[in-house]
């Protein structure tokens, strides 16, 4: 006897469910019983209807079911948000990459069992984005057990994210519980601190999902003239001179970033050896090709170029010209730390990418390092679609 509304699967598509992938897309599904409700929970079955998962339902989004349990007798109520809550801050207890730090993310969504729902740390607050029907149909639960599991300040939402607008919500940016987050945050990076807008910062207001990346440049910076590009608030560039670059050039074409990236050396006492540039990324590194100017490590952390499959050819051109332009103007012997936010760039296809950049560049390069998310961004072995930064550290002859 069923209990709760049913998606009966089209023959054979079963095997994705049966692999623990949390996603059913509404080609997959053959019927929909009862009366559908956004975010309510639905069993889905296979077309012999055997029991296969339970999840949230969504009508606009092409993920009809975003899968939150494989276990039948796992009831999705509020004991069930306590404990995936719960276990997802243990997992970040154990990681040792994070133990200096005070932001860092608290729930990776799909990856942690909790599809829609990030949670990220920043000092005394925490901001939280709710881009699935399933998270916005629990979310009062939610923000009530993190209020607590993880007694705070403050949650603020920033819930603005393409994903929500996909699943037929609206924007929100909101203060849920506590008092507001102040227009600044200051927070502590191992031995970084950075100023963070949580407001109207790029995703929750930092990236934070290159916490270990960041540490790792520092290896490769000490006397080098260093560029920064898409310098966003300058974690990079502050990384490379606090680990003794001669010259760190960060450049964003945003004016706003650029005077928060200066407020964020001031406040790691790095008064010299550093010049800000506002300036579109791709002109920049074309005057300097132009001018003959070289460095000595190139860090290219842009945003993400390819936002769908069909973006994939023009967002994997744009990798290609900057990487490009990049190994045109590193010295012989230079470090080229290169990556891509975009999932849809799978990482071997971005090390195509950027191979063909250096041969079209005519230089020969060699990867030091490959380069991920941080581990409190972790990636669940059933949902590699939950890998989507990467990059490489390169060295050029």
């Amino acid at each position: 006897m069923k209990n709760n509304p049913a998606i009966i699967l089209r023959p054979g598509r079963e095997q994705s469910v049966l692999r623990r992938h949390p996603w059913v897309f509404s080609g997959a599904v053959n019927i929909v019983e009862g009366e559908p409700v956004d975010g309510q929970t639905f069993d889905v079955y296979d077309s012999k209807t055997s029991w296969l998962a339970r999840g949230s339902y969504s009508s606009k989004s092409q993920i009809t079911v975003r899968l939150l349990t494989f276990d039948q007798d796992e009831i999705i109520d509020e004991s069930f948000w306590d404990r995936k809550i719960r276990d997802a801050i243990s997992f970040r207890k154990g990681l040792s990459e994070i133990q200096n730090n005070d932001a860092y993310r608290l729930i990776h969504a799909e990856s942690d069992g909790l599809p829609g729902v990030v949670v990220d740390r920043y000092g005394d607050y925490l901001v939280c984005q709710f881009s699935s029907a399933g998270a916005e149909f629990w979310k009062k639960i939610i923000i009530g057990k993190l209020m607590e599991i993880w007694p705070c300040k403050g949650i603020f939402e920033r819930s603005d994210s393409d994903s929500r607008l996909k699943e037929g919500y609206p924007a929100r940016v909101i203060t849920l519980a506590g008092s507001p987050p102040p227009s600044l945050i200051q927070i502590r990076e191992n031995s970084l601190q950075f100023m963070v807008d949580v407001h109207k910062g790029h995703k929750t207001g930092f990236y934070l999902d290159q916490s270990v990346n960041r540490e790792k440049i520092m290896a490769y910076c000490k006397d080098r003239y260093v560029l920064n590009a898409f310098s966003y608030s300058g974690g990079f560039g502050i990384a490379a001179a606090k680990a003794g670059a001669t010259l760190v050039t960060n450049v964003d074409s945003s004016e706003e970033a650029i005077q928060l990236a200066k407020d964020n050396f001031l406040i790691n006492n790095i008064n010299d050896g550093t010049e800000f540039v506002c300036e579109d990324v791709f002109n920049y590194l074309r005057t300097c090709r132009d001018s003959r100017k070289q460095f000595d490590v190139i860090i290219l952390d842009p945003p993400k170029f390819v936002a769908s499959v069909s973006q994939l050819s023009g967002g994997a051109r744009g990798y290609k010209d900057i990487n490009l332009l990049a190994f045109k103007l590193l010295k012989p012997g230079g470090i080229l730390a290169t990556f891509s936010c975009s999932g849809y760039v799978k990482p071997d296809l971005f090390q195509k990418i950027v191979s063909d950049a250096a041969i079209d560049a005519g230089r020969r390069a060699r990867i030091l390092d490959y380069l991920f998310q941080s581990p409190d961004h972790p990636v669940s072995l059933s949902f590699p679609e939950g890998l989507y930064l990467k990059g490489l550290i390169c060295k050029v002859d």
